[in-house]
């Protein structure tokens, strides 16, 4: 992992922006103290929109609000 000042990283942030999507991971330091890192997104984190749109189609399946409306509970807070 290569370190960089934050003056240098602040002049060619587009340049380190570009290294890291590739893939590099790249320490910030202020005064030689390590104070940032730039790294790419954890892939395993993000989660393709499909599928989460589908599980809270599933999650709301069966639940009911009971006898209050969706617009009953804004009215009183609840929402």
């Amino acid at each position: 992992m290569e370190t960089v000042g934050a003056y240098e990283a602040k002049t060619h942030l587009p340049k380190l922006l570009e290294r890291v999507a590739k893939g590099e991971r790249i320490t910030i330091t202020k005064h030689g103290v390590p104070v940032a890192v730039l790294q790419p997104p954890d892939a395993s984190r993000t989660k393709d929109p499909r599928t989460v749109v589908r599980q809270l189609r599933a999650f709301r399946k069966g639940r009911k609000l009971g006898r209050s409306s969706l617009k009953q509970m804004i009215e009183e807070g609840r929402g």
